[in-house]
């Protein structure tokens, strides 16, 4: 299924760069990127907003063809998801939206835009998907950059360790130049006179 998405993504793709020049800058698409549980996803009304659809439509074509959104492309918010993520974005009002959003993770957009019949839908469709995988390689170098940190400090903390176990040595061996024990003789002791 997934290399089906992929066959249309390549086919597409260079038609609706060509065909529509999309002027929504990166930033705008990655402010409507939220992480919940544990994927990197988009909101129904975000989605419609970009693509200059009413969200009640974009629901109604993911309704329509709901046995082509799996749990992994698409999923409805918990009523705690949806009060968390609006306390997150500090809006008073989403202007009484009735249902529970639908959040769609970066295939899921893609299936989107397929059943939109729009070109705008089609091109924003594409511009989201380059800011998904531009997300994705930034969070990798990132990752990268903490796993050589990480690597930094075991070895700081190894020679850290090393470095107070010489001192302890040191300090031992300072104690024992500094106060020796008595020694006791040895040898051939001569019998006292009286």
């Amino acid at each position: 299924m997934t290399s089906n998405l992929y066959f249309i993504f390549e086919k597409n793709y260079n038609m609706a760069k060509k065909a529509t020049a999309v002027a929504i800058p990166d930033e705008i698409i990655m402010s409507k990127i939220y992480y919940i549980r544990g994927q990197k996803v988009m909101l129904d009304s975000d989605l419609a907003e970009l693509y200059e659809v009413e969200t009640k439509r974009l629901k109604e074509q993911v309704k329509r063809n709901i046995d082509r959104f799996p749990d992994e492309y698409m999923f409805t918010l918990t009523e705690s998801e949806f009060t968390n993520l609006r306390s997150q974005i500090a809006t008073s009002s989403w202007g009484g939206a009735r249902y529970l959003p639908m959040a769609f993770t970066e295939h899921g957009v893609l299936q989107l835009s397929n059943y939109l019949k729009s070109e705008q839908a089609r091109a924003v469709g594409f511009k989201i998907i380059d800011v998904f995988v531009r997300l994705r390689e930034v969070l990798t170098d990132n990752m990268e950059l903490r796993l050589a940190i990480e690597e930094i400090k075991k070895k700081t903390d190894n020679n850290t360790k090393n470095i107070e176990l010489v001192f302890q040595y040191l300090d031992e061996l300072l104690e024992k130049t500094e106060n020796p024990k008595p020694r006791k003789q040895i040898g051939y002791k001569l019998p006292k006179e009286k």
